[in-house]
């Protein structure tokens, strides 16, 4: 599956279908419609649209949902009209019910004004004249426009992948660089601790009352337990580890960008450790450049779906 970035654009433009008679004085000639998003937690839906076109936002709703997991998206949908068709021709029918609604409040409510002409031709405006055609033209430039969107967002994942794999690749190279310093660092550490251990015994003279023997293996003991803490090489396995499944996730695809985010706290957690536990400069400077590289990653994986 595709791997999917959660910024993108994309705009379709759609006509109602000629159907040989002329179009009513309310139907749009034709419908644009804008698809834009930026990378958010969940998926967030927002809709700028004439008024009269508000009740297919359910619709539209479901149409983005199916295809759109996260994001923040805003749907911006434009009509236009001939400069003949800006004002609608009241049908009777359009008139005739609007009377008697006028009829009927002021009946309720003898004091309310009646209706003006721009009043009564704005409700004919909104009227159900041409809608089943606008609606139509609406939906479809919706279904081109979401696909077109679908397939910027794909052409940004790719490209996301890719910079996401070059970063994997230098975590491997710096893990590689320090796989070879750890023993070193650890045997020059050791070695460094029983030179002071010694010094210490020197100072207290706790070597005239305790034996030679004793003092030795208790020496070594302790020297083998610090090793162990400053030893890195469990961090880098886990490392390599995290690394594999990030690779893993960024082959298979489809909704990964929550997994990936985890993966990045997991990363930056054995690099943090990686750098308190540094006994040479050149693992601390190795563990510096983990960090930039996984934040690299971090924000880079803040835009995956």
């Amino acid at each position: 599956m595709p791997v999917y970035s959660m910024t993108g654009y994309a705009s379709a433009t759609a006509q109602p279908a000629n159907s040989g008679e002329t179009p009513s004085p309310a139907a749009t000639l034709a419908v644009t419609v804008e698809a834009r998003s930026v990378n958010g937690r969940f998926l967030d839906l927002s809709f700028r649209m004439p008024d009269e076109l508000r009740s297919l936002e359910p619709a539209l709703r479901e149409l983005v949902s199916g295809s759109v997991k996260r994001g923040k998206i805003e749907l911006r949908i434009n009509t236009q009209r001939d400069a003949d068709s800006s004002w609608p021709n009241p049908q009777p029918e359009q008139l005739n019910r609007l009377a008697r609604l006028e009829s009927q409040v002021q009946t309720w409510l003898p004091k309310a004004q009646g209706l003006s002409v721009q009043e009564a031709l704005n409700w004919c405006k909104t009227g159900t004249t041409g809608a089943s055609a606008n609606d139509e033209t609406v939906l479809e430039a919706a279904r081109q426009c979401i696909k077109g969107f679908l397939e910027a967002r794909e052409r940004e994942g790719a490209k996301l992948v890719t910079m996401l794999k070059q970063r994997v690749a230098t975590l491997r190279d710096l893990a590689t660089q320090a796989e070879p310093l750890i023993p070193a660092a650890v045997q020059r550490q050791r070695e460094r601790f029983l030179e002071r251990w010694q010094e210490a015994l020197s100072a207290t003279g706790a070597a005239q009352t305790i034996s030679e023997q004793t003092l030795q293996e208790r020496a070594i003991n302790e020297a083998a337990a610090y090793a162990l803490r400053i030893d890195v090489a469990e961090e880098l396995t886990r490392l390599r580890a995290h690394l594999d499944e990030v690779e893993r996730l960024l082959k298979k695809g489809g909704e990964i960008g929550k997994r990936l985010d985890f993966l990045m706290q997991e990363l930056h957690r054995e690099a943090n450790t990686l750098g308190s536990k540094a006994v040479a400069i050149e693992l601390t400077n190795i563990s510096v450049e983990m960090k930039v590289a996984i934040e690299q990653l971090r924000e880079q994986v803040q835009n995956i779906e």
